[in-house]
């Protein structure tokens, strides 16, 4: 971390408004597209950033400066994302951009989806996963966690992630099987 966010930090932890609206202005856009990823409506992402930073704040004096301060403040939103979505039962929102490679349960081979199959085949089979398959597909493929980083967020041990992570790319496969446009192993 640079000096410059550091200093701005031990401000923040002296409730210096100035220094909360600096650190909020750096943050924000970034972490709506996060809220965003996860939530179907604009205004609850934006409620959940507004809410983790106020959550950030009060539990500053927690950040021991062992991650970035950014990727602290991602797992606060994220956290609350899922916490959202538990609590309403609501769907994972659009995603702009896939990146799949689903994996067999009996080898670590690369599955690939059919060109046909379309982004938003993608999205609707992602949509019918079960919440636990879901988030961490979500937090491992598109945010890009390690099964280190989920078991935290999730709360989950490291095994249970790496089953979960497999385990979802099978019934994802099997939706895009079953679906008119196929796939491809």
């Amino acid at each position: 971390m640079n000096l410059l966010t550091t200093g701005i930090i031990e401000q923040c932890k002296n409730n210096d408004r100035k220094a909360q609206l600096q650190l909020y202005n750096s943050y924000c856009d970034g972490m709506y597209v996060v809220a965003q990823r996860f939530v179907k409506d604009s205004m609850e992402a934006e409620d959940i950033v507004q809410e983790s930073f106020i959550k950030a704040f009060m539990k500053l004096n927690q950040f021991k400066g062992e991650v970035t301060f950014g990727a602290w403040l991602k797992r606060i939103v994220i956290n609350m994302c899922i916490d959202t979505l538990k609590s309403r039962k609501q769907q994972l929102t659009e995603l702009n951009e896939v990146h799949l490679k689903v994996v067999d349960s009996q080898a670590e081979d690369e599955w690939l989806v059919e060109d046909a199959v379309t982004v938003e085949a993608v999205k609707d089979a992602i949509n019918m996963l079960p919440d636990k398959y879901k988030y961490v597909l979500m937090l491992y493929l598109i945010e890009g966690y390690d099964h280190q980083e989920i078991a935290q967020i999730l709360n989950i041990s490291k095994v249970a992630s790496r089953t979960q992570l497999s385990r979802g790319r099978v019934k994802l496969k099997d939706i895009l099987i079953h679906s008119k446009d196929g796939t491809r192993p």
